[in-house]
């Protein structure tokens, strides 16, 4: 089974222009990809300008029009960031953000995997919706329980918002979440036999592990704040195990998957 993950793809002012390009890009080498991916995910931070800002309605009609090209036996996943639902989220910007690309968090199921998508900005500042952060922590435990109870080959998050981005023991920062409320959620996850989180927002590849948990932190397709490439990360996932890695959008574009992870999508 193949999935794909990026981080978030957002840029300002006169970059919206290259932003879009690269946008563009992505959407080919998705599509001419064999076999194709099983879905496609967006890490949040679907567009920059943040609620209340100027561009926003154009900016979300530009990357409406681009996601329209991905071939139609692609689902799109799309999971919401600080810059969709602002730092800190009120029920208006949530409403906003379902009207206008669908559930803030949400489950599906493929090939035997339990996918859960998470609205991680409850975590960064629920002080302006707190009933809604109650909401997803319930809805979150269900959710647990039944990946628990029907045994699914793997349980795998997409956020926004890292744990963390090399250890669980890091000092707080603006790219991951406070000390208290990543462990509390890294316990919850690892309890329940979560084995990956993939996540954006840092706009650098990054990641760790803790205990059996593997903490994913993808660059994006649109703005870099390191010295990674614009690119897209490939994820496989097998009976036995899940394997990432990420690429350029000229290499993906140009070569493809490597044999190796092809090999992997050939197994049974």
């Amino acid at each position: 089974m193949k999935a794909w993950s990026t981080g978030d793809s957002d840029s300002g002012g006169d970059e919206w222009g290259e932003e879009i390009r690269l946008t563009e890009q992505a959407v080919e080498a998705i599509n001419k990809l064999k076999p194709k991916p099983r879905f496609f995910v967006l890490c949040g931070d679907l567009i920059h300008a943040m609620p209340g800002m100027p561009w926003r309605k154009e900016q979300t009609a530009d990357l409406q029009r681009v996601l329209a090209g991905v071939d139609s036996d692609i689902p799109l996943v799309l999971v919401s960031g600080n810059h969709d639902v602002g730092n800190t989220p009120t029920p208006e910007t949530v409403a906003e953000f379902q009207q206008t690309w669908g559930d803030d968090y949400f489950s599906f199921w493929v090939g035997g995997v339990l996918f859960l998508v998470l609205n991680s900005q409850f975590w960064y500042d629920a002080s302006r919706c707190p009933a809604l952060k109650q909401a997803q922590d319930q809805w979150l435990d269900q959710q647990l329980s039944v990946a628990g109870q029907r045994k699914c080959q793997h349980a795998i998050v997409f956020q926004h918002i890292p744990l963390f981005l090399r250890s669980m023991d890091e000092d707080d920062d603006y790219f991951n979440l406070t000390q208290s409320v990543r462990k509390e959620v890294a316990d919850k996850l690892t309890g329940a036999g979560v084995t990956a989180v993939f996540s954006g927002h840092y706009h650098r590849n990054a990641g760790g592990t803790y205990q059996n948990l593997d903490m994913v932190v993808s660059s994006a397709i649109g703005c870099q704040l390191g010295q990674d490439t614009h690119g897209l990360r490939v994820v496989v996932v097998t009976a036995e195990k899940i394997v990432h890695r990420y690429y350029s959008l000229d290499e993906l574009s140009e070569k493809g998957i490597e044999d190796d992870l092809m090999g992997l999508m050939e197994e049974k």
